[in-house]
């Protein structure tokens, strides 16, 4: 079989045909069976097209002009979100997030706590970095 019809190159042609940075597992479920697309991501990783953030969710990647290192193509706050809508999980700002916006506070919040509604027990982040969760108000 050639490489054009692998599982790989479907999903990395779907990937770059995509505008969105996070994906799923499911996004690929009507390529093959779920063991074959997790070995395909697993390995589309380890080339460097994606960043693991958690289990079954993948963010594009792409190289660091200041270090060389493999970095998101966007910020971690905005791949959680995104992952987290994607999911199904709604989010909201956080608490930190409001007082910030009402003048309360001059302290700028990093972004790595969102408010969610619901329960969530996913662990979403990369190199040391996740992100944290507060029941939204």
């Amino acid at each position: 079989m050639s490489r054009y019809g692998s599982v790989e190159y479907k999903i990395v042609a779907r990937i770059a045909r995509k505008k969105c940075a996070v994906f799923v597992r499911e996004d690929f479920k009507d390529l093959s069976d779920y063991d074959q697309v997790g070995r395909a991501l697993r390995n589309i990783a380890k080339e460097g097209r994606l960043i693991r953030l958690g289990y079954g969710v993948y963010a594009k990647a792409k190289k660091s002009s200041i270090n060389g290192k493999l970095v998101p193509v966007a910020p971690l706050p905005d791949l959680a979100k995104e992952a987290l809508a994607r999911l199904g999980i709604k989010t909201a700002p956080s608490r930190l997030e409001n007082d910030y916006n009402a003048g309360k506070t001059t302290q700028v919040p990093t972004g790595r706590l969102i408010a969610v509604r619901g329960r969530v027990n996913r662990k979403l982040g990369y190199g040391g970095a996740y992100v944290s969760y507060e029941p939204a108000p």
